[in-house]
């Protein structure tokens, strides 16, 4: 199934195995830029390495033959379904000992690797999520209206509406109170479509909770039909189009996700701009990995903004789950902590199942100099 936002990665970081060991699979599987014969000697190398692995851990019979189990699945999976596959990436999240799978389509191609752990490695779906958003992009004309979504870089049909607007008088056809009176009732029956056309608007957000409303029309009926929008809309509006009602689909959806680019670009340089306008005045923000970390252990994040890849080698108390970047024992609770590979992954993860935003910066970004990490923070300290 096609990943869906963060409804799927709440169900992954949710997901309560025990003691037991999991499996994380990510593979590119983009035909635009790689051949069919190309992706499949990538799978087969992930596959070697990782049972390879899975075989020299120091794990439990049962742990390792549990992570055997999920890569025999995971290369049936993709046997089976590589030539109808068509997004451009793929993700197995896999726990056989307990019969977990969950299979998901990716609308971008991510790093291919496999990776065992105690949870599930989430941080490539965040950072899918935050490059999308829930989209609602409505064409209209003096006559007709067309509602598109698109999420998760596709596009979908809504509703369509046709109205029966007279044409405008023309220059020198009617003469004096008779033109005044037509013209009059022309712009009576435009108004009606507009209102017509937000008030379907306003029903589709209520029903599928949109992120943004794009609106394209001719540039004189902008303002018009703007000022007929609920307050709750003009919110939301992010941004006017060039497309058209009787432009194809496709048309559409490209200059959707051209102006999607741009609108989280500017949101990602606002992040980082409020963050360093709350370190520079002692307020409510953390930055660099030690301090970030020890106000995540604290329970004091409220969003956390992070490079994208970037990462570090860490440690983790076996016991409270707290997160490190060089403590052999827990302050807490005196345990000798174990090594993590990238602390970064467990902390976004730790950050998701706490509800908290994460936000990842595409690099180079102002952020870079504060640690690459950072985050808001519940109170000032």
């Amino acid at each position: 199934m096609k990943l869906q936002g963060r409804p799927d990665i709440e169900t992954l970081t949710g997901f309560k195995g025990r003691d037991d060991l999991v499996t994380s699979f990510y593979l590119d599987t983009d035909k635009s830029r790689q051949s069919r014969k190309e992706i499949q000697v990538t799978l087969k190398n992930l596959l070697t390495a990782s049972r390879l692995q899975a075989e020299a851990m120091d794990a439990s019979r049962e742990k390792k033959e549990s992570l055997i189990r999920d890569l025999d699945l995971i290369a049936a999976h993709v046997a089976r379904g590589l030539d109808s596959l068509n997004s451009p990436g793929l993700a197995l999240f896999s726990c056989s000992r307990r019969g977990f799978w969950l299979p998901l389509e990716l609308p971008h191609g991510p790093r291919n690797r496999i990776i065992f752990d105690s949870t599930f490695y989430v941080r490539p779906l965040a950072a899918i999520v935050d490059r999308f958003s829930r989209v609602c992009a409505v064409l209209l004309s003096r006559r007709e209206a067309k509602w598109y979504e698109v999420v998760m870089g596709e596009i979908k049909p809504l509703e369509s509406l046709a109205s029966d607007v007279p044409a405008r008088v023309k220059d020198g056809g009617f003469e004096g109170t008779e033109s005044k009176r037509i013209e009059r009732h022309i712009e009576a029956r435009l108004h009606d479509h507009f209102k017509k056309i937000a008030q379907t608007t306003f029903d589709l957000f209520k029903k599928h909770s949109y992120d943004w409303l794009l609106v394209g029309c001719e540039d004189n009926h902008h303002v018009d039909f703007e000022s007929r929008l609920h307050t709750y809309l003009k919110d939301r509006l992010k941004g006017r189009m060039k497309s058209r009602v009787s432009d194809p689909p496709a048309k559409v959806l490209k200059e959707v996700l051209d102006i999607e680019t741009e609108l989280k670009k500017a949101e990602e340089e606002d992040t980082v701009r409020r963050l360093i306008a709350e370190l520079e005045r002692g307020g409510r923000a953390a930055s660099g990995l030690r301090d970030t970390l020890h106000r995540l252990n604290q329970f004091e994040v409220q969003g956390l903004v992070v490079t994208h890849n970037f990462s570090k080698q860490g440690r983790i108390c076996p016991t409270h789950q707290f997160l490190y970047v060089d403590e052999l024992q827990c302050p807490v609770c005196q345990k000798k902590t174990e090594v993590l590979l990238d602390v970064i992954d467990e902390a976004i993860e730790t950050a998701l199942k706490r509800r908290c935003a994460v936000r990842q910066i595409t690099p180079p970004s102002k952020l870079d100099r504060y640690g690459h990490i950072g985050a808001f923070l519940k109170y000032k300290a």
